[in-house]
């Protein structure tokens, strides 16, 4: 023990600091759930099109290959800036309907190399798919992933 400090004192130091820590754990905690919810969620965008979307996203298991801002597996692009790369937001319909000709063009069929399964999607859920891709563009994540290239 530090010479000239009691029990009592290392005690409260101790239960000070702990609530101190926790507080501020707390407030921090608060802050991350505010900003998520509120900032960069991009909840005005989030239409029932976008919801089917998402649904589409995670039935065929999409993530099994690609990421979605930074998260998923790494053997296909990432999706978190598609709508980006395929000018969206300078031609919205040039883009829709590049996208969807890329989805229904899979697989390419060229030895070798590696190449998205075949998709019987609906226009329906074509179009749910690409609203999800351009809800999740327009997300504000602060220049996360670092390399959104592909």
């Amino acid at each position: 023990m530090i010479e000239g400090l009691s029990r009592s004192a290392a005690r409260n130091i101790f239960f000070g600091g702990s609530a101190f820590f926790f507080l501020v754990f707390a407030g921090l905690t608060a802050h991350s759930h505010y900003y998520i919810v509120n900032v960069s969620t991009n909840q005005e965008g989030l239409t029932p099109s976008v919801i089917a979307g998402k649904h589409v996203w995670e039935k065929h298991s999409c993530i099994n290959c690609h990421s979605l801002h930074g998260e998923g597996a790494y053997f296909a692009p990432e999706i978190g800036n598609v709508w980006t790369r395929y000018g969206g937001e300078e031609n919205p319909d040039g883009a829709r309907a590049s996208l969807k000709g890329w989805i229904r063009a899979q697989p390419l069929g060229v030895p070798g190399r590696r190449q998205m399964p075949y998709f019987d999607l609906s226009e329906e859920e074509l179009d749910n798919l690409i609203d999800f891709f351009r809800w999740a563009d327009a997300m504000d994540t602060q220049g996360w992933p670092p390399n959104k290239a592909g």
